[in-house]
């Protein structure tokens, strides 16, 4: 049934074609077992009429107007000709609904005049004496209701379809003005990581310069402290190295204020802080540490950081008043792990996508774009009990 359907769709043409001919065979043997013109010319009038009509079928959606204006001038001929109605009229039905749902506009309404004066002018070609002037009356308001009809329903599909037309329209437009609102917030979040990661680098070589300062200081005095000031100095470049490869990864954009200073950024020893915090707010919240804490990274104690932040602010707002959190950090030999969850109902998924509790992009796009900069995964989505669980694994190798 589908595939006959799709046919259809593919050629229109051929299918009024198909029904021009039904008409044609309609009006042939109506035409044929009608004995009540003996005239010798009939033939000679009726077939062109016949055949021109169902012309009009068979084109009316190619050419719509080209059509109405062939099915008027026909009708005319009747009127001049002589030539009683037959079946094959039945095809100034058919182009009238079709202008009116997708010819012009001019075409329409003189397909809506047309048809309501068909109805009388056949009364007045063609009278019935048996009724009576009255009931002539009634007989051409009675022909003119089917031409109304079709002119209001072929109107009636035009306007539907110029609804969903426009309702695929909006949607489009909302569609792109996302994708836009997404791009935007993925950019601000960038322009705010690579100035984090630009405080972080800037803090490094801050220190770099501080204990080579030291160490030539005491370079003669004390061996030893210089030694270990240089072993400071040698990780911590390369620290700063690898944070400088993900900063050269991120669009950069706006710069600190003149005279302003460079200070390190938040990191895993801070989370302690933050969790009290947010306990004293009245959020309840289960902080656990697994494995062996240790240095890491500038960059992946900034992310995770960054992402508890975002995931209790969240749970604060969204999740009720009786909603509590937990967090757990797991240190592995190659990374770091957070699960961060919460049993209350949870804030709509659309928030975490298109913003944070800033309303600035730090939502699941900023996560992710963060986690991305660190060559890490991260699982987001609400829990089968109830709540939002946020897990993410921070390998301490950036990605190549």
């Amino acid at each position: 049934m589908q595939r006959l359907y799709d046919f259809i769709r593919r050629h229109p043409t051929g299918v009024d074609g198909f029904w021009a001919l039904v008409l044609f065979g309609f009006s042939v043997v109506g035409a044929a077992t009608t004995q009540e013109d003996t005239r010798a010319d009939l033939p000679a009038v009726v077939v062109p009429i016949t055949v021109l009509l169902c012309l009009v079928v068979a084109l009316r959606r190619r050419m719509p107007e080209k059509m109405l204006l062939l099915a008027a001038a026909v009708g005319v001929a009747q009127l001049v000709l002589d030539a009683a109605p037959s079946a094959a009229d039945l095809a100034m039905l058919v182009i009238i609904g079709t202008v009116a749902a997708t010819g012009a506009r001019w075409a329409s309404r003189f397909a809506l005049v047309g048809g309501l004066c068909a109805g009388p002018l056949s009364v007045l070609r063609w009278p019935t004496e048996v009724t009576g002037p009255l009931g002539n009356i009634a007989l051409a308001v009675f022909q003119s209701v089917p031409f109304a009809l079709a002119w209001v329903m072929g109107d009636s599909l035009r306007t539907r379809r110029a609804y969903f037309a426009q309702l695929e329209e909006r949607a489009a437009r909302l569609e792109k003005e996302r994708e836009a609102q997404s791009k935007v917030a993925v950019a601000a979040e960038r322009a705010r990581i690579a100035r984090e990661l630009h405080d972080v680098v800037a803090h490094n070589v801050s220190v770099m310069v501080v204990q080579a300062d030291g160490a030539a200081y005491v370079l003669d005095a004390a061996p030893d402290q210089a030694k270990n000031a240089l072993e400071t100095i040698s990780s911590t470049g390369r620290q700063a190295l690898a944070e400088m490869r993900r900063l050269l990864g991120v669009l950069r954009t706006g710069e600190h204020e003149e005279g302003g200073e460079y200070v390190p950024q938040p990191d895993v020893e801070q989370l302690g802080e933050l969790i009290e915090e947010c306990r004293s707010s009245g959020l309840p919240v289960d902080y656990r540490i697994e494995g062996t804490p240790r240095p890491l990274p500038s960059g992946v104690e900034l992310t995770a950081y960054r992402i508890v932040q975002e995931a209790l602010t969240n749970t604060r707002k969204h999740g009720g008043p009786n909603a509590g959190a937990s967090v757990r950090l797991v240190y592995f030999d190659d990374g770091l792990g957070l699960l961060v969850e919460d049993d209350g109902k949870g804030a709509p998924h659309e928030l975490y996508e298109e913003g944070g509790f800033d309303g600035q992009g730090h939502g699941l796009i900023g996560m992710r774009e963060r986690v991305g900069m660190v060559g890490g995964t991260l699982d987001a989505g609400p829990r089968p009990g109830g709540g939002f669980r946020i897990s993410a694994l921070l390998p301490l190798k950036p990605a190549p």
